[in-house]
């Protein structure tokens, strides 16, 4: 079987996994509803969750806990049609001016052009290390799951179960990495016409609103933060504190030899902006972590 059709085989067997795994908790027990002044919904007795956007505003919602590591699925359908201005986001991330953060966000389209996932990785308030994406299916038609696996030495970037990034701990060469500071999950839809479609050329039409976008099957198999203790699913040491279990799942994983062919895959076809190929943007030298993939 060629290697393109393999992928979408297993892409087709993880996605059902990934779904069946989440279970499709309450988000009423899980996530919130923070702003939009009613644009924001949690529907169908708990099991799903809708924003929108109209011309006066967007709505969001962020999850009730803090995690230090783990594993977060979400099951998105992204606004049909033409979504153009539009920006869909599903992102972790700390407060204050020296934050982590760990970003899908989803660029809206002219009717019949592809999505752009843009993907974001922020340590110390510092970010700059964008990896864009083009996917290759259609993100409004169905749920797709996207997952970020946050251990003390990846943060893995999933698309049905197939990595599309991985940003490793390379601390030790001198590279910051997200693992000190609590983040709590968000997600948004919002205006962003002033660069979100083609760098602001194609502005949203406010007559095709609101705009909407659906979730569902979040699942967070994570450490929580809350009042200065962790607690974990499993046996796992951050600094000085131990949670009690064992040391399996996402704690320890990483890309085998499969999984980063995948992912080399998705890259060579589907990447369309790499910061670290950006040498007119880093005139004076790559970022460091840039040399030692």
């Amino acid at each position: 079987m060629p290697f393109p059709m393999l992928l979408a085989c297993v892409a087709s067997i993880l996605s059902l996994v990934a779904i069946a795994q989440a279970g499709g908790g309450n988000l009423y027990r899980d996530l919130d509803i923070t702003w939009g002044d009613g644009r924001g919904k949690i529907v169908d007795g708990g099991r799903a969750l809708t924003l929108t956007l109209d011309k006066y505003s967007g709505s969001g919602f962020q999850s009730k806990e803090e995690y230090l590591f783990g594993k977060i699925d979400m099951q998105i359908k992204l606004v049909a049609g033409n979504s153009a201005g539009t920006v869909t986001t599903f992102y972790l991330s700390a407060q204050g001016p020296a934050h982590d953060e760990i970003d899908f966000e989803f660029l809206g389209n002219l009717s019949g052009n592809p999505y752009t996932l843009h993907t974001n990785v922020f340590t110390q308030g510092k970010g700059n290390r964008e990896q864009q994406f083009k996917l290759w299916f259609d993100p409004t038609g169905d749920f797709h799951t996207y997952s970020i696996v946050w251990n003390p030495h990846h943060v893995i970037f999933a698309v049905d179960g197939i990595p599309i990034r991985d940003f490793k701990n390379y601390e030790s060469r001198g590279v910051a990495f997200p693992k000190n500071q609590p983040m709590r999950l968000y997600s948004s839809l919002w205006n962003a016409d002033d660069w979100a479609t083609m760098g602001g050329a194609v502005k949203a039409d406010w007559s095709r609103a609101p705009f909407t976008a659906s979730f569902r099957n979040f699942n967070a198999d994570a450490c929580v933060w809350s009042s200065g203790t962790l607690k974990c699913p499993a046996e796992k040491r951050v600094g000085t504190t131990t949670a009690a279990a064992g040391k399996q799942g996402w704690w320890s994983q990483q890309l085998d030899s499969m999984s980063y062919r995948r992912m080399r895959w998705v890259q060579r076809k589907f990447m369309i902006y790499n910061y670290c190929s950006d040498r007119t943007r880093f005139p004076q030298g790559l970022p460091p972590e840039c040399k030692l993939h």
